[in-house]
């Protein structure tokens, strides 16, 4: 997301029709006619998509030092986001899958049900201590199959000099935010902002308030789903959040933030170079309002996990896992969290991050409590995020109320 990769864990449009392509993998047969073009025994194939500043050089310095570590040469590709999952499918229909495979986490259960995959456990592979929904997101069938050192989320920004002018202080419940932001609207400024797009970004910014409410993915067509689409839905009506706010995707929602036309906004870490960049600009995070005092946020996460495609080469894939196993360290999570405006997946971490970087405060403490978009339908994901974004932008623009956006997108 803006200043990093991670903008492409929340959403890449097209996935799903990329992968309902046939798959032909047969990169998990055994011996010599495995999934790994890489003939050197001594050197691992790593694919990525980290291809920019901070993520290309910290990953690239990481991935360099676990090899020495582990004993081996390193053979890196990175390529552009986008292209990643097709070149995943490229190379498993000609069986040169690499030895160690990075995915965006929602990818990973797809992956791992076409059969490229080896499970990590069966490889030894010590998961211990991670957040266990970040674990539920690369798990299929009741198995292991990838390892995520970082997440990010996404919390609620506030313009703390415009709230202080108001007299507002931050909201931590429905009925807050809609008063907030109801004094925080005047002239061009609207007091909240988030994006309603008709991607699975627009998805991904309303789980929280759908998750947080008791929805449900399996079946949108709920009141608590409804609940939550009425209260975006009134924020729009009442004025305080733009209509335009259908096409924006969350790097306009932070220029909006950052240009002083929005007064909060959701959004995550990967803002903070555009915002910390933007003079006179001071701002607070929070965690995005609960329906109730006391409720939990129920956020979604991103980030991307580390995988080993099946090659048949036994010895190697044990490379690739402590390789892997390397990638997933306390001392590399920790590293990477600061490098990144990321925080790492074992939650026992967090404080050796936030320590030096208070802003990631509001992301760490909701890292026991994040849902893996994938968790409770794993391949048939996207269909669902395909659903949930249609209802909103029905129910917003389309005329419709919550209820039948949801009913109409959940059964047509």
């Amino acid at each position: 997301m803006a200043r990093h990769t991670v903008r492409r864990s929340s959403t890449r449009a097209g996935l799903a029709a990329l992968l309902v392509l046939p798959l032909a993998l047969g990169a998990c047969g055994g011996g010599s006619g495995g999934g790994s073009a890489s003939s050197d025994p001594g050197t691992l194939r790593v694919l990525d998509y980290y291809n920019s500043d901070p993520n290309a050089t910290l990953w690239n310095d990481a991935i360099e030092a676990c090899g020495t570590t582990v004993g081996v040469k390193i053979s890196r590709e990175a390529v552009p986001g986008e292209t990643l999952i097709q070149k995943v499918l490229q190379q498993s229909s000609s069986k040169t899958l690499p030895d160690v495979l990075m995915l965006d986490n929602p990818d990973v259960q797809q992956i791992a049900e076409s059969g490229a995959l080896a499970p990590l456990d069966d490889l030894g592979i010590d998961s211990s201590g991670v957040a266990e929904g970040v674990l539920k997101a690369s798990t299929y069938e009741g198995k292991l199959y990838a390892l995520q050192p970082v997440t990010n989320t996404i919390a609620l920004f506030y313009n703390k000099k415009t709230l202080e002018a108001a007299g507002v202080t931050p909201p931590t419940t429905w009925d807050e935010l809609k008063a907030a932001s109801a004094k925080l609207t005047a002239g061009d400024q609207y007091g909240f902002a988030m994006s309603n797009i008709n991607t699975y970004e627009g998805t991904w910014q309303f789980l929280p308030f759908m998750w947080s409410n008791g929805g449900d993915e399996k079946d949108i067509n709920t009141p608590e789903t409804a609940a939550a689409l009425q209260l975006v839905k009134d924020l729009m009506t009442s004025g305080s959040l733009s209509q335009s706010s259908v096409n924006w995707s969350q790097a306009d929602v932070a220029d909006q933030f950052a240009a002083g036309k929005a007064a909060m906004m959701i959004n995550g870490p990967w803002n903070f170079g555009t915002l910390d960049a933007t003079e006179g600009l001071e701002y607070g995070i929070v965690p995005i309002p609960v329906p109730q005092a006391g409720g939990k946020t129920v956020s979604p996460f991103g980030g991307e996990a580390w995988a080993i495609p099946q090659s048949g080469d036994q010895e190697k894939m044990k490379k690739a896992a402590e390789l892997v196993q390397c990638l997933n360290s306390d001392e590399n999570e920790v590293e990477i969290s600061l490098g990144t405006g990321t925080v790492p997946t074992k939650p026992e971490l967090a404080s050796q991050v936030t320590s030096k970087n208070p802003n990631l405060q509001a992301f760490a403490d909701q890292v026991p409590d994040l849902r893996a978009r994938t968790g409770e339908l794993g391949p048939e994901w996207p269909d669902a995020a395909t659903k949930i974004y249609t209802a909103v932008q029905n129910a917003l623009v389309g005329g419709m109320t919550p209820e039948a956006a949801l009913e109409q997108a959940q059964n047509g």
